[in-house]
């Protein structure tokens, strides 16, 4: 299988198996516990039925929205997630010229493997650097001054990692950050000689936003759940995501978000957007699907600020749906994540081109041509079994 046999994402999730040590596989496709939650992201846009209309005239299509004011060209964009280099040795470097060819958002992580500065410098289009609440103040304070600097168009603080889920397949692969060198991972790493060459010959895997203020994850082996329970700051509250929006004095967002309540406190505390995720069902197993909370969330605050419905968009059906329902565009990780691993930049163009040409056509087969035509008179929900 090669990549241009790709036309969705279980074939990207496939060509990554295959080409991915198990651990690091893994990390990517797994989630907490029985991982129900992360099944019920996908599966909740299969609750409702799209309702098209014909005779509309669609031969031009706009596809174009405006999120945290930044211009998009297509409703989607690539949501923060940790670690690239693993996956691919150009890491977040591929992702962001993906993005930036597609003139969409790219979001770098605190725990990014590439730094903001290198970002910038790659591409002009629409960045979010995504920022956890560490305990050392020094490291939060230089995380936000060093995004400011690189003119990072947005801010995301992630709010439901204030502990680690349990992630069980990590815990059974072994999986560390970086990879510990033991008898299993040697055996899996020389079942994959092309990832293993690309990982211990090219410059040494880091996460440089880091360096100078914590050696976990680095020059330390931990797992994610090692790092969150030991580096993160869990006494963080709305009053220190209040004084961070101030401090950005930006757009800012929270990332996290799947109650009606605290989606209503992120506009007093002068947020421009939340995205409404359970950590791709990573967190809390048996915690609802972003979709299934979408409308209330949006009924409550959706002319205040920006919804962005992230998690288990696998179709550009999935992303017409989150649209109809309120939400101002959607993102997601792993929709990437399976390409970048498949086959770096190259892969992620194709994901990303994949689903804009879904969306595209779908648009057509509904009768629209613009997002703001859509809407939950194109929706019918089936009745709960």
């Amino acid at each position: 299988m090669g990549l241009n046999s790709c036309h969705n994402f279980q074939d990207f999730r496939r060509l990554a198996k295959q080409r991915l040590p198990g651990p690091i596989f893994h990390y990517i496709d797994g989630a907490a516990d029985d991982e129900r939650t992360y099944r019920r992201n996908t599966d909740a846009y299969e609750t409702c039925d799209l309702i098209p209309s014909v005779l509309a005239g669609v031969e031009t299509v706009d596809m174009g929205v405006e999120v945290m004011g930044q211009k998009l060209d297509m409703p989607l964009y690539c949501a923060p997630t940790a670690l690239q280099r693993l996956f691919h040795h150009d890491g977040e470097r591929a992702v962001a010229r993906a993005a930036a060819r597609y003139g969409t958002m790219f979001g770098v992580s605190s725990l990014a493997t590439v730094t903001v500065e290198e970002i910038a410098a790659i591409v002009d289009t629409p960045k979010m650097f995504q920022f956890y609440f560490h305990k050392d103040r020094g490291l939060n304070d230089a995380l936000l001054e060093r995004a400011r600097a690189a003119k990072f168009d947005v801010l995301a603080l992630t709010v439901d990692t204030i502990t680690a889920g349990n992630r069980e397949r990590d815990r059974r692969t072994g999986f560390t950050s970086p990879p510990k060198l033991t008898v299993p991972s040697l055996v899996s790493f020389a079942a994959h000689p092309m990832w293993a060459w690309n990982f211990f010959t090219k410059p040494k895997f880091d996460m440089p936003m880091l360096s100078g203020h914590v050696s976990e994850g680095t020059n330390v082996a931990v797992s994610v759940g090692q790092y969150f329970e030991k580096m993160l700051d869990q006494s963080m509250n709305w009053k220190d995501a209040e004084a961070l929006c101030a401090k950005w004095n930006g757009h800012f967002a929270l990332k996290g978000i799947m109650s009606v309540e605290d989606a209503k406190r992120a506009v007093d505390i002068g947020c421009t957007g939340i995205m409404v995720s359970n950590h791709g069902g990573r967190q809390l197993d048996g915690s609802r699907s972003p979709f299934d909370q979408l409308a209330e969330i949006c009924d409550a605050v959706g002319d205040k600020l920006d919804v962005i419905c992230e998690g288990g968009i696998q179709r550009g059906t999935h992303v017409l749906k989150a649209l109809s329902v309120g939400a101002k565009a959607c993102a997601g990780g792993r929709l990437y994540l399976y390409a970048l691993a498949a086959a770096g930049q190259a892969g992620v163009e194709r994901a990303l081109g994949n689903l804009r040409t879904e969306i595209e056509r779908d648009m057509k087969l509904m009768g629209v041509t613009r997002i703001d035509q859509l809407n939950r008179e194109n929706l019918r929900f089936r009745p709960a079994a």
